[in-house]
């Protein structure tokens, strides 16, 4: 019997979901609710003089539509200085950029928080020579979002 790829592709992604290996993302567990986490995660970045540009309440969004989702939101913010220096070696960084935080409840009722990992941007568009911009910031969104974590 030969499987074919519609029926091996939810599979696939169920696996992936439920390992929580999403390329490019690092996650991290939380010991607080989604509410919190992110109060916490606005504080952290605001105080690092990152500035915020928006947060995104989806689930809020889905029960406008009549739907439901678990708490999850998203938490948009940036330095100029250096999302403009990934952008000037690829116009399209824009699409990932500024960063994010995503926060969120799974099944299990365990809050994570993820985010895309610069290298993965830059390797996704073909940025080269910005090596310690990007170690920079690795170390900047680990930092922010364990300092926020923390108890």
């Amino acid at each position: 019997m030969r499987l074919r790829p519609a029926f091996i592709l939810p599979f696939l992604l169920l696996a992936a979901s439920a390992a929580g290996a999403v390329e490019g993302l690092v996650v991290l567990d939380s010991p607080y609710g989604v509410d919190q986490t992110m109060e916490r995660l606005v504080k952290s970045v605001s105080r690092a003089g990152f500035t915020i540009m928006a947060r995104v309440n989806h689930a809020e969004g889905a029960a406008k539509a009549g739907l439901r989702l678990p708490p999850e939101q998203l938490l948009i913010f940036g330095k100029p200085k250096a999302g403009t220096l990934l952008m000037q070696k690829s116009p399209t960084a824009g699409i990932d950029l500024p960063m994010k935080y995503l926060v969120w409840r799974d099944a299990a009722g365990q809050v994570h928080v993820a985010w895309n990992d610069p290298a993965w941007i830059a390797a996704r568009h073909g940025i080269h020579g910005r090596d310690e911009l990007i170690r920079k910031m690795q170390g900047a969104l680990r930092g922010l979002a364990e300092k926020a974590l923390r108890h």
